[in-house]
């Protein structure tokens, strides 16, 4: 199969970034993502690269080289799906939260919509790459709906998950670990999968390029994200252990880290990991082990989400008790809203529950993040205290404890206490000294990263505390 157009259904932080890549490296080949949200379409159209919705650094030079030329974003669904020999589906596959498995099974509504779309106008074969996080055999749905038309049509499903970090999403892209396809075990899916292969193989070397079945491919995106998050919440679990026993969590890293059977990614102790992925992820699979019946293994998984929880409950109480026990009216600053840096994602961050947590306890917010835009903070607070039943009146008068900064000088000044929570590079570039003397006394800091030295900030007078 000769491939001269390529459709992306969704432009969001996968389907975005992904796509750039491809365009970069196939100059030939036209490349249109698409996305039913005019408003988000019209920003990565923009002439103002700065308004691109995904921050990732080299994302807005790929863009202003390739879009126009062979990079097309658009609103116009149907039409290019028509055109398109691959599509691959890039939308949100949210947790539930209704129903069966409510909290913890991915929702495949946006994906079935997409297939339902792809079936109904499609008048030519296509291959469709599941690009979503999806659940283990996903697949077979997807099959099962393609097959109802029996329009002599031909669908070949593929899954080729997504293994980027955020803030490092082009480079995990230009150079990958590895490029997994996951086909059906027959000549057509084969077929399907080279065809795939072969965009890769233009940039990628072939020996990083994996081709398994297509359970298998579903299943290693959960199981990554997973043994990832493991890594963190097992770390972050021994930061309690330090500061209770006076050990340093940031040396007992280390001292693992450099064991070959361990390794040192991923031991990065700090307030908790948050994201798109890493907690979705392990509730589908805590939901997966639960269908099949397997429930210790179940139980295992939701330990590192309960250990998580835990890290930012137990930094919040930290601050609480620090402060005399009481947080009630006094100006607690954010820096940092992102749940890690050079990404304006702030899905699962733990900036979000901490917030939550003190104003809980009565405290004024006040926040600073380079890239994270008011809007997007009040609609995570929003969001949140909607799920936990708060009416919109109630959400409006705890709205009213937070206040947003465009710089940090404005969000520090006269504060009771600081907490960073985003490890921003130019956090540790502050005039620090400056900033303790235009804060209340005594100054707290509270580092949730561990980005910035102790005794520095101890000589300049903060009473400053570190996770681990």
């Amino acid at each position: 199969m000769k491939v001269k157009n390529i459709c992306c259904i969704g432009a969001g932080y996968v389907g975005g970034p992904t796509m750039a890549v491809i365009a970069l490296n196939w100059p030939d080949i036209n490349i249109n993502v698409v996305d039913l949200n005019q408003e988000r379409i019209d920003d990565w159209n923009s002439e103002d690269l700065s308004k691109i919705p995904i921050y990732e650094p080299g994302l807005a030079e790929i863009v202003e080289k390739t879009r126009g030329k062979n990079l097309f974003f658009s609103t116009n669904v149907d039409e290019e799906i028509k055109k398109a020999e691959i599509i691959f589906i890039s939308v949100n596959t949210p947790t539930k939260t209704y129903g069966e498995g409510k909290g913890m099974a991915a929702d495949l509504k946006f994906v079935e919509l997409c297939a339902r779309q792809i079936a109904d106008v499609s008048d030519s074969d296509k291959i469709i790459v599941e690009k979503s996080t999806l659940p283990v055999r996903t697949a077979s749905s997807l099959n099962t709906i393609f097959e109802q038309k029996n329009n002599g049509i031909k669908f070949e499903v593929l899954s080729n998950p997504e293994f980027l970090a955020e803030g490092t999403a082009i480079d995990d892209l230009l150079n990958a670990d590895r490029v997994l396809i996951g086909s059906s075990q027959t000549d057509e899916g084969f077929k399907a999968a080279k065809v795939l292969s072969d965009i890769y193989a233009k940039w990628i070397p072939t020996n990083k390029i994996l081709t398994t079945n297509i359970w298998s491919s579903e299943l290693s995106k959960l199981t990554a994200n997973a043994f990832l998050a493991q890594r963190i919440s097992s770390i972050n679990s021994i930061s309690a252990l330090c500061e209770a026993t006076e050990a340093d969590i940031d040396e007992v890293a280390l001292a693992i880290g450099t064991d070959s059977r361990i390794g040192s990614k991923f031991l990065k102790s700090s307030v908790g990991f948050g994201g798109s992925c890493f907690q979705k992820d392990i509730l589908n699979l805590v939901y997966l082990c639960e269908y099949y019946n397997l429930n210790e293994v179940a139980e295992y998984w939701r330990q590192v989400v309960k250990i998580n929880d835990y890290q930012k409950n137990r930094f919040a109480k930290n601050v609480i008790n620090s402060l005399f026990n009481t947080v009630n009216g006094k100006k607690i600053s954010f820096l940092g809203w992102a749940f890690k840096k050079n990404t304006n994602d702030t899905r699962e961050s733990a900036s979000i529950y901490i917030a939550d947590n003190l104003i809980n306890n009565m405290a004024q917010i006040h926040i600073y993040d380079p890239k994270v835009s008011k809007y997007q903070i009040h609609k995570d607070l929003s969001y949140l205290w909607e799920q936990k039943g708060y009416t919109k009146d109630q959400i409006n008068e705890r709205m009213g404890n937070i206040i947003i900064y465009n710089n940090h000088t404005d969000a520090t000044f006269d504060s009771h206490a600081i907490l960073l929570l985003t490890e921003w590079d130019e956090f540790k570039e502050y005039n620090w000294k400056s900033i303790y003397e235009k804060m209340k006394k005594p100054a707290f800091l509270f580092d949730g990263r561990n980005i910035l030295e102790k005794e520095v900030m101890n000589n300049i007078g903060f009473n400053f505390k570190k996770i681990g």
